[in-house]
């Protein structure tokens, strides 16, 4: 029996479904809008977590490569005051594999694999319950049919308002991202401020994180409360760094360097959705990761949304299996009605985390983002 399924999304979700259910020798249709795989930069670093990433990854039987390709080192992290006094120093031992550091790019690579993505399909909307299935329309006016549709596009789904008229809202927390290359070559005094992991600093309403990524790369962002109509100068690079060393100012120079020597700027508000974001079951269609419950990023998101795509690809391959030896129709939509109860009870739980996590970290008391810090590492 061959099932029509189409995921909306080549990120870790949607590839992490594909690939387990690949494994299981069940293909499936990834649909992605981006022209091609490298069409924009992957973003920064992952922490893959013991009993939830790297479950997933061992459902899909790649968990010996993503060894080979992360970073435990990456685990350390230092905390810094605004005046540079070091507060934390935490470093993993050798052996500690819990939180491991992965580059986007390299684990959307290993997730990609032997899939073939149809790149460049930029969905507009998905029409459930026509008589051939839920149908996917694409931008220049394309349509195809399935028996399933999985939204994996993301924070701004197009395949959301297919189940629910939930959108993200601001949380009033703006990021801004920059970046340094051959940071040991060309800043080895910000090398060694950032050690093999992170270094944050948190001040009254803001933070500034450095984050070590493979090959010499370092990704900063600064996090800081703001109005979501704030207006703001030109995007030019050296006009929003003079915003950023102005709204740090008093900060010590070593870590105000990470602003002066950043190479572009990316602003990024923060966005989520209802920490207990639900909706009524609609056959043939569902949705992963933050197209599903899209929340601060506080490390949980990916890994989420990589064990959700292992869990309802198996869920599927095993209802496909129950069905040859038992045909019967629902199967299918029974078994991804079941999957979203357990989705949406897991995902409330770290919703909440990550939604009080945010609040402690850009906080008015910066002890807040310590204690934490704290708290994390004690457990």
């Amino acid at each position: 029996m061959s099932h029509r399924i189409a995921v909306i999304g080549a990120g870790p979700a949607g590839l992490t479904f594909a690939r387990v259910m690949h494994r299981h020798g069940h293909p499936v249709t990834v649909l992605d809008r981006d022209p091609a795989p490298d069409a924009r930069p992957p973003g920064g670093t992952l922490d893959l977590h013991d009993k939830m990433g790297q479950l997933a990854l061992r459902k899909a039987g790649l968990l010996a490569e993503f060894e080979e390709l992360s970073r435990p080192e990456g685990q350390a992290m230092r905390i810094l005051a605004p005046d540079g006094t070091v507060l934390r120093d935490w470093r993993p031992r050798p052996d500690e594999r819990a939180n491991p550091e992965i580059d986007r790019g390299r684990l959307r690579d290993l997730l990609r694999g032997p899939l073939e993505v149809r790149w460049g399909s930029s969905v507009t909307e998905v029409v459930p319950g026509t008589p051939d299935g839920a149908l996917v329309r694409f931008a220049g006016g394309r349509q195809e049919a399935f028996d399933l549709v999985i939204g994996a596009d993301g924070a701004w789904s197009r395949v959301r308002p297919a189940v629910s008229s939930a959108r993200p809202e601001y949380t009033g927390v703006t990021t801004v991202e920059t970046s340094l290359d051959e940071v040991d070559t060309r800043h080895p005094d910000l090398a060694r401020l950032i050690g093999d992991g992170s270094v944050a600093v948190y001040g009254v309403n803001r933070g500034l994180v450095a984050q070590r990524n493979s090959g010499g790369h370092v990704k900063v962002y600064a996090h800081f409360r703001t109005p979501p109509d704030r207006g703001w100068g030109p995007d030019a690079a050296e006009a929003v760094r003079a915003e950023l060393l102005a709204l740090f100012d008093g900060w010590a120079a070593p870590v105000l360097d990470l602003l002066r020597h950043g190479a572009a700027f990316a602003r990024r508000p923060l966005y989520v959705l209802p920490v207990s974001h639900t909706w009524a079951h609609v056959p043939g269609v569902t949705l992963l990761g933050d197209a599903a419950h899209l929340m601060p990023p506080l490390g949980v998101g990916a890994n989420l949304a990589m064990l959700e795509g292992a869990e309802l690809a198996e869920t599927i391959v095993q209802t496909i299996a129950e069905t040859l030896a038992d045909p019967g129709p629902g199967k299918l939509d029974e078994a991804v009605r079941a999957f979203e109860e357990r989705m949406w009870a897991r995902a409330a739980r770290w919703a909440t985390f990550a939604t009080a996590g945010l609040e402690r970290l850009v906080s008015a008391d910066p002890a807040d983002a310590i204690a934490l810090f704290d708290e994390v590492h004690a457990s």
